[in-house]
């Protein structure tokens, strides 16, 4: 583990803040992860083939308004070894191992594309484990969640790379499973993104406490990956829900 731990003393209280690099074993695969901050904890998932340096700027940004957080390197992605299998499913387990290996408590979760599927996957698996989800560019199905224009191509050969692979066939929730997310949940997509309009007001709308907001001028990671726009979006909305 590479560690840094810097103590702060404030006028209130004396702060931790560690900033350090790590792997942990869960479900018999390595998880890389990067963490820095102190404070309620906050994980950051990645897209498909993406790493925890898609969120450098975010990362730092969120550690430095007062959260613990966590970017993790899916499985068989980023620094972890390469695996011939995926699944959303194991994926979200994996969250979910973390998250009590950590010792976290309801912690919120950023996922962008895959990693929101895998936020939104772990609460259907495990209800009651996630404190806030948000979600950029995820999908609970493949039919007719993809803009047309994407999906005709991309569907139309079953790919050799297994990641791409598991996308062409998975996730496989339904809106009646989005009836038992209870933590509140922001759905957003890209003016432009890959993935329908309607399919992301569609997950907004099941979520009891969820709401879907497009974002205008924007494709499916240009306001994520690496981008100072998306920690004000999540400052904001964890200010709106008491995070």
């Amino acid at each position: 583990m590479t560690l840094v731990a810097v103590f702060f003393t404030t006028a209130c209280q004396n702060v931790d803040y560690e900033s350090y690099t790590d792997t942990i074993e869960v479900n018999g695969v390595s998880l890389f992860y990067a963490a820095e901050g102190a404070g309620k904890p906050v994980i950051l998932l990645h897209g498909n083939g993406g790493s925890h340096n898609d969120f450098e700027t975010t990362h730092r940004e969120l550690a430095q308004a007062g959260y613990m957080v966590y970017a993790l390197d899916s499985r068989g992605q980023g620094a972890n070894p390469r695996l011939d299998e995926y699944h959303y499913k194991d994926m979200a387990s994996d969250v979910y191992e973390f998250i009590k290996a950590k010792g976290l408590e309801k912690p919120a979760v950023f996922g962008f594309s895959d990693g929101g599927n895998i936020a939104l996957q772990l609460e259907v698996m495990y209800p009651g484990t996630l404190g806030a989800i948000v979600t950029g560019g995820a999908n609970i199905f493949v039919e007719n969640s993809l803009i047309p224009s994407f999906a005709d191509d991309f569907l139309a050969v079953p790919s050799d790379n297994p990641l791409t692979r598991m996308m062409q066939v998975e996730p496989t929730m339904t809106p009646e499973d989005m009836h038992g997310i209870a933590c509140p949940a922001l759905i957003m997509s890209g003016e432009h993104d890959l993935i329908r309009q309607e399919h992301t007001q569609m997950i907004g709308s099941n979520i009891p406490d969820g709401e879907a907001r497009i974002i205008p001028g924007e494709d499916h990671g240009s306001y994520i990956c690496n981008s100072p726009k998306l920690s004000p979006i999540l400052l904001d909305f964890f200010d709106r829900i008491g995070y």
